[in-house]
């Protein structure tokens, strides 16, 4: 059977791979690997989701299902003052988050965590101002919605969440879901049939 990008202990041999992008013009470089989600460019949907949040100065930022850790360590080196933890069940992936870390000097402000989200986030006492999230969309619905109510647990009061998927992924069904969690939901920006969302005021 092939690896997943939400696989624990992917198989598939190793490979790895490292190039430089730009993220709101800011060169950011990746090292990648098989068996994880989008191993060759940062995708459209992350990035969108990485230049739609508004981070501030010192925030404190999950980046919850961080794969090699696009999101994270393009948030550390945007924002120089924010902290961010990478949570994800893919033990190749968090290795790979905590190298790219390093890579791009920022390894000081990052915090890594590896296994199942929900279980981890639930017995981790800190909560964050900002949590992002591009869901695993193959792992089920079942899966994604328990990531939905999972970081509404851990936002600090004041704290948002940013979701970014696919119209034709269940853009609709995601709305639904995060408006029986939040108070207020905002569709932020959208980009070729991807849509972010921002959730505040958890109910």
């Amino acid at each position: 059977m092939s690896d997943h990008y939400y696989t624990e202990n992917p198989q598939s041999p190793s490979a790895k791979t490292r190039w430089t992008t730009r993220i709101k013009d800011v060169p950011i470089t990746f090292q990648t690997d098989h068996g994880v989600f989008s191993r060759e460019r940062v995708d459209e949907g992350t990035r969108l989701l990485i230049e739609s949040a508004q981070i501030l100065p010192r925030a404190n930022v999950l980046d919850l299902g961080c794969g090699y850790g696009a999101v994270g360590v393009s948030v550390l080196t945007l924002v120089k003052t924010a902290t961010v933890t990478m949570v994800d069940v893919n033990a190749r992936a968090v290795a790979l988050a905590e190298q790219n870390a390093q890579i791009n000097h920022v390894d000081e402000r990052a915090r890594t965590l590896c296994g199942d989200a929900v279980g981890l986030l639930m017995t981790d006492a800190q909560c964050y101002d900002v949590i992002m999230l591009n869901p695993p969309i193959r792992a089920g619905k079942d899966v994604v919605f328990s990531l939905y109510e999972v970081a509404r647990m851990k936002l600090n009061q004041q704290g948002v969440l940013y979701v970014v998927i696919q119209k034709k992924q269940g853009a609709p069904s995601t709305e639904d879901k995060l408006l029986t969690l939040f108070q207020q939901v905002e569709r932020v920006a959208r980009h070729r049939g991807y849509v972010v969302f921002c959730a505040r005021n958890p109910r």
